[in-house]
């Protein structure tokens, strides 16, 4: 315990550069600064009655510590997500402090910007089904371990490529936890994310058909 409390003050004390200013939601604050440490660079966040609940937790904790958890999770499954170096909550004065701690994954950038700069542009069509395909195969492994993203949108799916005349070579990774959890079904965890990606993206019907395919392929069920 003591070592978890040295840990937790090292970095509530750190500071960076801001890469999400602290906001208020949840009736409290919540904000990511970039930290450089033993020349390596991590992802700090810092909430202050920053809240979720349920029924294992109805008077609430930090999101921070549900996200770690899921990081965690996800780490488990071989799914490619931040990996979490340090995450807890403590209450001071009444008020929940949280802290989650991530590796910067580096080069990677969400798939709505990736998109819009024009590089799915460049790729064969068997190259775009080529991410269709793993990208399906890689929420079917979540899903399949019973674990809902919980705000799957396009924009927190990161990727990171190189695209030449001759090949097309490329990362996927799940980012934005805040809301993920553990679901009684792999089918209860896909029917919340899959519609939600539906909705949610930058695919046409023929592009969101083929990934579809390729997900209940993986999945081994019909959606």
């Amino acid at each position: 315990m003591g070592r978890a409390r040295d840990e937790f003050e090292f970095w509530w004390g750190t500071s960076g550069s801001w890469v999400e200013p602290p906001n208020v939601r949840r009736s409290g604050t919540s904000g990511v600064q970039l930290i450089v440490h033993d020349n390596r660079t991590f992802f700090v966040k810092r909430q202050t009655g920053h809240l979720f609940r349920s029924l294992r937790y109805p008077t609430g904790r930090p999101t921070a510590l549900r996200e770690g958890i899921a990081l965690s999770r996800l780490e488990e499954l071989g799914v490619n997500a931040p990996r979490p170096v340090f995450y807890g909550a403590r209450k001071v004065q009444g008020t929940w402090q949280g802290v989650l701690v991530t590796e910067d994954l580096g080069g990677f950038i969400d798939l709505d910007t990736w998109y819009s700069q024009g590089s799915a542009s460049m790729l064969t069509t068997e190259q775009h089904q080529r991410l269709f395909q793993r990208l399906a195969q890689m929420l079917a492994r979540m899903h399949s371990g019973k674990w809902q993203h919980g705000c799957m949108r396009s924009k927190h799916i990161f990727i990171k490529a190189s695209i030449t005349d001759a090949d097309f070579d490329f990362e996927l990774a799940l980012l934005d936890l805040e809301k993920s959890r553990g679901r009684a079904t792999a089918m209860g965890a896909a029917r919340h994310d899959i519609p939600q990606l539906r909705r949610h993206s930058f695919w046409d019907e023929s592009q969101w058909q083929h990934f579809l395919s390729y997900y209940e392929q993986a999945i081994g069920r019909t959606m």
